[in-house]
C-alpha cells in the first residue's frame, strides 16, 4: 500500500502542497511549526476523516479561509485508490474514486494506516478513554462488523442513559434498550478481545527489540468478563444505574493495561520507556495490518525519535521493511542512524512549503 500522489490546499498553516513521496522511507524534516505534522495529519485525515489533534474541522482550515481539500491517490497489490475530501462552511464531504459517500464510515478501510505521535504517550499513561479510542480506531479501520456494532452501541447507549435521567424510567423501555445493548456490547468485548490477544504478542516482541534488555505486556482489562452474558450484567446492575442515572457496565469502561518489567507503565514508568511502549503498540498494529490485509499499511512516525537514545532509533530502523512506505519528520538529520540515512528520500518543509532535497 503506497501513497502515490497527494495534494492539500488551505489545510492548516500548510502553503498548497503537491506531494509524491517514494515507495520506501520518506523523512520530512524542518524547524518547529513549520508544517511537518500538518502534512502528516492531512494524510490521516483523508484516510480516516480523523485528525489525532483536534474533533473540530474548523481548526483544520487555515486562516481567513472557509474550507480545505485534501485528495490522494493510493496504490494498493490488487487496485488503486483515489479519496477526496472537502470541507467547507461545516460541510463535510468525502469521495472514493470518484464517488460521493453517504456515510463517514463508508471511507473506513479503503486506505490503511498507522499513526504515530507524541502524544500517543496517552496510551500508556492517560486516561482509558485514550486506549478505548485507539482500540476502536484499529478494529474499525479492519472489521465492518465491530464498526456497526460499535455505532449501534453508543447510539443505545446515549438512549439507555437519557432514559435512565428520566424521573420515572419505563422499566420496559429499558429491557428494549438492555437486549440491544448486550447484544452490540458483546460483539464488541469479543472482537477487542481476539485483537487485543495477537497484538499483544507482537507489541511485545517489538518493545523487547527496541528495548533489548526489558520486556513488556499488554492485557485486556475488560469491564465485562468476556464470555459473560451481558444483559445478565446489565440486569444486575440496573438498581446501581437508576440511582447514578447512567449505565455503569459496559465495554465503555473498558481498559488496557501496560506493563514493564512486570510494573505498572502508567505510573511507573520512565517518559522514555512509555514512549518506547506506545511505539511498540504502533509497530503492532503495522504488522497486524499486514497479516489481516496481506499489505503493510502507510506508517507515519511524527517526531518519533525526539526521546529515544541512539541505540534505540537505530533499532527502530532495523524494524522497518524495506517494502513499506514511511513518513518520518524530525527537526534535526543528525538523530537518524547512518543506515538509515543511504536509503531514505527527504523533504524540507519551511513555512508550510514543502520541496523535495536532491
Amino acid at each position: 500500500m503506497h501513497l502515490i500522489h497527494l495534494t492539500c490546499e488551505r489545510f492548516r498553516g500548510l502553503a498548497p502542497i503537491e506531494f509524491e513521496p517514494a515507495r520506501g522511507m520518506n523523512v520530512i524534516q524542518g524547524r518547529n511549526a513549520q508544517g511537518k505534522t500538518s502534512l502528516l495529519e492531512s494524510i490521516l485525515y483523508l484516510a480516516t476523516s480523523k485528525s489525532h489533534r483536534t474533533n473540530s474541522e474548523s481548526e483544520l482550515v487555515q486562516h481567513d479561509e472557509e474550507g480545505f481539500r485534501v485528495t490522494g491517490r493510493f496504490q494498493r497489490s490488487e487496485r488503486n485508490v483515489a479519496l477526496e475530501t472537502n470541507w467547507w462552511k461545516g460541510q463535510k464531504r468525502f469521495k472514493v474514486n470518484g464517488v460521493a459517500q453517504p456515510r463517514m464510515s463508508d471511507l473506513l478501510g479503503h486506505v490503511n494506516v498507522v499513526f504515530f505521535a507524541p502524544e500517543d504517550t496517552a496510551l500508556v499513561r492517560g486516561a482509558a478513554s485514550a486506549r478505548r479510542r485507539f482500540l476502536d480506531m484499529e478494529l474499525s479501520q479492519l472489521y465492518p462488523v465491530y464498526l456497526r456494532a460499535l455505532q449501534e452501541y453508543r447510539l443505545l447507549l446515549k438512549q439507555r442513559n437519557e432514559l435512565l435521567r428520566q424521573r420515572s424510567p419505563d422499566p420496559v423501555m429499558l429491557d428494549t434498550w438492555d437486549v440491544q445493548l448486550a447484544k452490540h456490547g458483546e460483539t464488541i468485548i469479543r472482537e477487542r478481545k481476539r485483537f487485543v490477544d495477537r497484538i499483544a504478542v507482537l507489541t511485545s516482541d517489538a518493545y523487547s527489540k527496541l528495548a533489548e534488555d526489558e520486556s513488556m505486556t499488554l492485557r485486556y482489562k475488560p469491564n465485562i468478563k468476556p464470555g459473560a452474558p451481558y444483559i445478565d450484567v446489565l440486569g444486575a446492575s440496573r438498581e446501581k444505574d437508576l440511582r447514578h442515572q447512567v449505565t455503569e457496565r459496559g465495554p465503555h469502561r473498558d481498559d488496557l493495561e501496560f506493563s514493564i518489567e512486570s510494573k505498572s507503565a502508567r505510573s511507573l514508568a520512565s517518559q522514555g520507556q512509555q514512549r518506547t511502549a506506545a511505539l511498540a503498540v504502533k509497530l503492532a498494529e503495522f504488522e497486524f495490518v499486514r497479516e489481516h490485509t496481506g499489505e503493510y499499511p502507510l506508517l507515519m512516525l511524527d517526531d518519533a525519535l525526539s526521546e529515544l537514545d541512539a541505540a534505540r532509533s537505530a533499532r527502530l530502523f532495523t524494524l522497518l521493511p524495506n517494502d513499506a512506505q514511511c513518513f518520518l519528520t524530525t527537526t534535526d538529520l543528525a538523530k537518524l542512524p547512518d543506515a538509515a540515512t543511504a536509503s531514505m528520500t527527504r523533504f524540507t518543509i519551511d513555512a508550510g512549503e514543502l520541496r523535495r532535497d536532491e
